[in-house]
């Protein structure tokens, strides 16, 4: 069944829409684990006989978003929300909404989305402004997740979920996890010898896993992508870029980076590392269980690993790309209060923010990190309060596919550096402008 022809049977109205154990996290990961994600098109909950209004949702991650809504049925039970979970892959889940959107049909109220999308679907006017609802999330969300969530410093969205990546290391060889990128590479390289294994893993094949470990690079160079006013590009002033693809290129030729790194995604990376094949690995807090041997796997490391922020070149601080997802409001809303009153309850509501812990999910509130019991729960607060957000402008797709096309072969060795870092900082101007 369509979700119009659903809302139409439901009568619904088309308007736009303590912390848990840490262990929790870990053991099911920040998102539906590699090659596990739902299948379909999408589909309503059912949560609801009468909903005023529609949460458009990730289907990855179901069980959590059901029990976010429920709790807010809960509390309101004469203004339901019911939840329709799009396809799991982010294309898709960006067609069905557009195709809502721009058909006019107003199916969707509340919009789940990508922090990447933000500028996207706002230059297109798909989105309210929620600058009005700043001050009210301004000391309680993460900073990474409220810049994820404006463009050109308004906000169009709330903060809801997070990601934040580790370094994981090898406690059986190295003593303390470095915090330079050159003490990661002359450490990484020194135990690999002695061990006989790699010295480190982690994206490097040609889609947006590598798009993100480059950036976290340029990112721990000092570089930023924009100006403040995301404006302009800034991708080339300075050092930041090439500082970051020299590294890559050097750690490719000299065999840092293990075999097959070019060709490697998450998983590959964790089952490397898992096998005692590594002795650094650039990864999501999705592999902790599974190289602690939980869940039913085996793990050579088990009990010799450990976590830490990634590095930086000069050894101030930490930087980490942000994942996750903000909540909008549609604005084809017929009931946009309801809808900004749900979307700021999902950012700012301790009970929800904790069932997102207590799933899977990295909350973006601040406070659910302050005092954790668990030394890994607290190191991923302090690593998302310090973490960058790609930026949230309309053409990041484009963007993306460009650093990919030039910045990958380029550390490979088979293109030049110079032309492929112009061609990203063309690109950068080009991702300002509506698609």
């Amino acid at each position: 069944m369509s979700i119009l022809s659903w809302r139409r049977s439901h009568g619904v109205r088309a308007f736009a829409a303590g912390t848990a154990a840490f262990a929790l996290i870990l053991a099911t990961g920040c998102g539906s684990p590699p090659g596990e994600e739902p299948e379909g098109e999408g589909e309503a909950a059912g949560l609801a006989d009468d909903p005023q209004f529609v949460w458009a949702v990730t289907g990855a991650d179901r069980q959590i978003h059901e029990d976010v809504a429920r709790l807010w049925n809960e509390n309101n039970p004469d203004r339901q929300v019911e939840v329709f979970f799009l396809a799991p892959t982010a294309d898709e889940q960006r067609q069905a909404m557009f195709q809502d959107l721009q058909s006019q049909a107003g199916q969707f109220d509340v919009l789940g989305l990508d922090v990447i999308w933000t500028g996207e679907f706002a230059e297109f006017g798909y989105i309210e402004s929620l600058e009005d609802l700043r001050p009210q999330i301004a000391d309680v969300s993460l900073p990474g997740a409220v810049d994820s969530a404006q463009w050109q410093q308004e906000l169009y969205a709330l903060p809801y979920s997070s990601n934040g990546a580790f370094l994981y290391y090898r406690t059986d060889l190295i003593d303390e996890p470095p915090t330079t990128w050159d003490e990661l590479y002359e450490t990484g390289t020194e135990a690999a010898e002695e061990a006989g294994i790699s010295a480190y893993v982690g994206q490097g094949d040609q889609y947006e896993g590598f798009v993100v470990n480059y950036l976290e690079l340029f990112w721990a160079a000092g570089g930023e992508l924009f100006d403040e006013g995301q404006t302009q590009s800034t991708f080339l002033e300075g050092d930041a870029a090439a500082t970051a693809l020299d590294f890559m290129t050097e750690a490719y030729d000299s065999g840092f980076y293990a075999e097959g790194f070019d060709s490697m995604v998450e998983d590959d990376a964790r089952a490397l590392f898992q096998a005692g094949e590594a002795v650094y690995m650039r990864n999501w807090p999705y592999a902790v269980p599974l190289l602690e041997g939980e869940a039913d796997e085996e793990s050579a490391v088990a009990g010799d690993f450990a976590v830490a922020p990634l590095p930086t070149f000069d050894g101030e601080g930490s930087t980490s790309a942000l994942g996750g997802l903000n909540n909008a409001v549609s604005t084809l809303s017929e009931n946009k209060d309801l809808a900004r009153e749900f979307v700021l309850w999902a950012a700012t509501d301790a009970e929800a923010q904790g069932i997102l812990a207590g799933h899977s999910l990295p909350p973006t509130m601040v406070s659910a990190y302050e005092g954790a019991e668990d030394p890994n729960f607290e190191m991923l607060g302090d690593i998302l309060a310090d973490a960058h957000a790609r930026p949230p402008v309309p053409g990041y797709n484009s963007l993306s596919l460009v650093i990919q096309d030039n910045l990958h072969p380029a550390y490979i060795g088979q293109g030049e550096a110079e032309p492929a870092l112009e061609a990203v900082d063309g690109a950068a101007n080009d991702a300002l402008e509506q698609e």
